[in-house]
């Protein structure tokens, strides 16, 4: 059964959070709101909104030669990128361009580069977009990546989080829990929605929602 989403607006046309409120468990946590990113993801006018959005963080003040993207948000990262190098923003990126490049994953859930897209992290001043920094198990995994290869983290944005920090670099988001109000979240050990006996509406990620 499709869970029921709502959503909230903003005062920008195309810059809106659709959520579903429930008993939801991701692969680190319980949460009490699922965030559908679909569209922002997939819709390019949704996707062209976030960029405009994110980029206030970035255009005056930070080198970006690589946008990494996690967790399926290549349309938004492309965006981006086009905003960064945009003439009518300010931009400390000699080349003038940027390289749109998203990760491969090991069984052991690292990030990994192939000889063809490392040089696009080796040297380069990496932004790392996700849809969502929550637990941000996956965002410090991309940070330790970019660390590896040789890269240097310019910043961590994304959609939605819930902290402000990750591994020491600065967490950006256009919403927060103070979007939702009564955004909760607990360890998948010590959920006390699991304790009331309460059951999972679905299993949930970046990616989308499995009904249970």
């Amino acid at each position: 059964m499709a869970i029921s989403l709502v959503k909230l607006p903003t005062k920008k046309k195309d810059l809106l959070l659709r959520v579903a409120k429930g008993h939801f468990a991701t692969s680190h946590s319980h949460i009490n709101y699922y965030i559908d990113v679909t569209m922002q993801k997939t819709r390019l006018s949704e996707a062209r909104a976030v960029a405009q959005e994110l980029v206030r963080h970035y255009t005056a003040t930070t080198i970006v030669d690589t946008v990494l993207c996690l967790d399926g948000t290549e349309v938004i990262g492309a965006c981006l990128a086009s905003e960064l190098t945009r003439g009518g923003y300010v931009n400390m990126n000699a080349h003038q361009t940027i390289y749109v490049v998203s990760p491969e994953h090991t069984s052991g859930s690292q990030l990994l580069f192939r000889e063809n897209t490392s040089p696009m992290i080796t040297g380069k001043h990496v932004l790392i977009l996700a849809a969502s920094v929550t637990t941000g198990y996956t965002a410090q995994a991309a940070v330790e990546a970019v660390d590896y290869y040789g890269g240097m983290v310019a910043g961590i944005t994304s959609i939605f989080a819930t902290v402000t920090e990750c591994s020491g670099y600065p967490v950006t988001s256009i919403f927060d829990p103070s979007t939702l109000g009564d955004y909760e979240s607990y360890d998948s050990r010590n959920c006390p929605w699991c304790k009331q006996g309460v059951k999972i509406d679905a299993l949930v990620n970046s990616y989308g929602y499995s009904s249970l």
